[in-house]
């Protein structure tokens, strides 16, 4: 296995098509990107579908997803016609969980909410990774402070494997310019204040002024990750 210092070698200087070539062809079948349907994680779909790089695209469904978000989903089934596999979690750790605390265990303490994301989106995302030599996210340092500092391939020790974060210096209107110019399907809810958009129930819009994050577990105050790309 190569080390980051080397893949970065490796990569250097390469747009992101070619960096995703290289990649998969360094570690065929062992190359995964993970999707949510955000306007990020869209672009990379879509240089990933039109360019047929051989990279498998995942996505996390926590049964609790905006009907948009599914929409999307179809959309890219439609215009691509290819696999994008579908994890779930745990359904006995679900019904575990709905049964001893109910379907808004969330909104009462953070460590509730942690293990709601646990179940629902860590334990699978595990199933998802296991095998693989690179995770491709759709990360910005925009996003978050946590993000900010993030480097382009990291080492994720939790999950023995590297990210790689191929739009960690893009802006959100050279995202959304993408978007626009390519004709790419992307979550409705974007143009109506959504900028990060997860379960449902844990989801608002933002208000003018406010961080990207705000609208992500909006009733707590803590940093705004699931999980995900932190260790809980």
């Amino acid at each position: 296995m190569d080390t980051v210092q080397q893949l970065e070698n490796l990569i250097k200087d390469k747009n992101i098509t070619e960096a995703l070539k290289i990649l998969a062809g360094k570690y065929p079948d062992e190359v995964v990107f993970s999707t949510s349907f955000g306007q990020e994680d869209q672009v990379l779909s879509d240089i990933i579908l039109s360019n047929k790089i051989r990279i498998k695209i995942f996505t996390l469904d926590t049964g609790r997803l905006f009907q948009e978000t599914y929409d999307v989903l179809e959309s890219m089934k439609i215009r691509y016609k290819e696999v994008i596999h579908i994890y779930h979690p745990d359904s006995s750790a679900v019904e575990k969980l709905m049964t001893e605390k109910g379907p808004n265990s969330f909104y009462y303490s953070i460590e509730n909410r942690k293990e709601c994301c646990g179940i629902r989106k860590i334990e699978p995302l595990k199933r998802a990774l296991k095998g693989n030599k690179i995770w491709i996210t759709g990360l910005r340092a925009e996003q978050s402070e946590h993000r900010s500092g993030m480097p382009i391939l990291e080492w994720d020790n939790g999950n023995q494997i590297i990210k790689y974060h191929p739009l960690i210096h893009w802006s959100l209107e050279e995202v959304t310019k993408y978007l626009k110019e390519n004709h790419v399907p992307y979550n409705i809810l974007h143009d109506k204040g959504y900028p990060s958009i997860g379960c449902q129930p844990c989801t608002r819009a933002i208000q003018p002024g406010e961080d990207i994050r705000a609208g992500r577990w909006w009733w707590e105050n803590s940093k705004k990750e699931c999980g995900l790309h932190k260790l809980l």
